[in-house]
């Protein structure tokens, strides 16, 4: 069985904020405010992933700025203020973005120790808050052959964390976006204040339907939901790179629905469980260009696959961004949703 995440079973990601924008005055000071907080502690859910950058941490030379400190200052209070925990997410650290070709961080000791000092950091400054508060170390290390040099650099960071705080809380996923089934190149947690994570938008065909940055991916392509596994598979090869067609090579199912979503964690349910350590899904989410109907399906589907299973969850994300669930696309299934998070 599962160790339950206490205090992280259900969540809302605030993408767009301190990550993946432009990083103006504005932004950081409207995008998310106290009632933005206020609102989501009335959901249900128990916490917020809040993903940051590098640099609003630091400049090009290493030198603190001050005011991103303090925007992660005013979001602990705001959380603590109205009962929610909250995971720190670095999305992008210096010399890696997520969504880039070029990642010299996995090769420059020099990017590696600005991400080693800045978790060392964070740790000073933030693990008095260890009761609400989680550090998760990158997001999403994309390509699989990197696997060892992330759990050589992890290994750095997590030392440096541990040397500050035994006691909070850290969270780290693999390689091909945090797929589930790259969870098993992880090294043993060091301690039992770890947490494994993934991310889930499968299928991608689905959740990610038009979406301009997909390759392969039709501009106007729509799909409903459920789907079955072969017709998932077929149009998924006739669109969609390789890297999405993993998925149809490694399982077999009828559709893709609650069992497919559980047999496909289920490696990772029990590498956890191995460990006696949680396991969290840190993103999964529908596009807003998907028909509203089967976006709720798909809710429904596989967050009876994290209920059955006992994982710990949190949806993308709270507005914008494509995925956003306060925005107006999904104002008829809203309340609905919410209650499926």
């Amino acid at each position: 069985m599962l160790k339950k995440f206490e205090g992280f079973t259900k969540g809302i990601n605030l993408g767009g904020w301190l990550s993946q924008c432009d990083h103006t005055k504005e932004r950081h000071e409207t995008f998310i405010t106290e009632d933005d907080i206020r609102n989501i502690s009335s959901w249900g859910v128990d916490h917020v992933r809040v993903p940051v950058d590098y640099y609003i941490f630091k400049d090009e030379n290493g030198n603190t700025l001050e005011d991103g400190f303090s925007l992660v200052d005013n979001c602990i209070s705001w959380c603590k203020k109205y009962n929610l925990n909250m995971v720190l997410d670095l999305h992008k650290t210096a010399g890696y973005i997520f969504d880039e070709e070029e990642i010299p961080f996995f090769f420059e000791k020099d990017l590696q120790d600005k991400f080693v000092d800045l978790w060392r950091e964070f740790a000073e400054r933030y693990s008095k808050y260890s009761d609400m508060l989680c550090f998760e170390l990158l997001n999403e290390v994309v390509d699989e052959n990197l696997s060892e040099i992330w759990n050589d650099i992890a290994d750095r960071a997590i030392k440096a964390i541990r040397e500050v705080s035994k006691d909070v809380r850290i969270i780290i996923g693999g390689a091909k976006h945090n797929a589930a089934f790259c969870v098993k190149n992880l090294r043993a947690p060091v301690d039992k204040n770890m947490v494994f994570t993934f991310h889930c938008y499968e299928p991608v065909l689905f959740t990610h339907q038009s979406a301009h940055w997909v390759k392969g991916m039709p501009l106007d392509y729509s799909i409903g939901f459920p789907i079955e596994f072969d017709v998932a598979k077929s149009e998924t090869e006739k669109y969609l790179e390789s890297e999405n067609q993993k998925i149809y090579n490694i399982m077999e199912s009828s559709a893709i629905d609650r069992e497919f979503f559980k047999k496909f964690f289920s490696e990772a349910v029990m590498i956890a469980e191995k460990y006696d350590i949680p396991l969290y899904c840190g993103e999964y989410g529908v596009i807003d260009r998907a028909p509203v109907d089967a976006t709720l399906k798909w809710y429904e589907e596989i967050n009876a696959a994290f209920c059955d299973l006992g994982i710990a969850r949190c949806a993308w994300t709270y507005k914008e961004m494509d995925f956003g669930i306060i925005d107006e696309h999904y104002k008829e299934i809203k309340d609905k949703l919410i209650k499926l998070l």
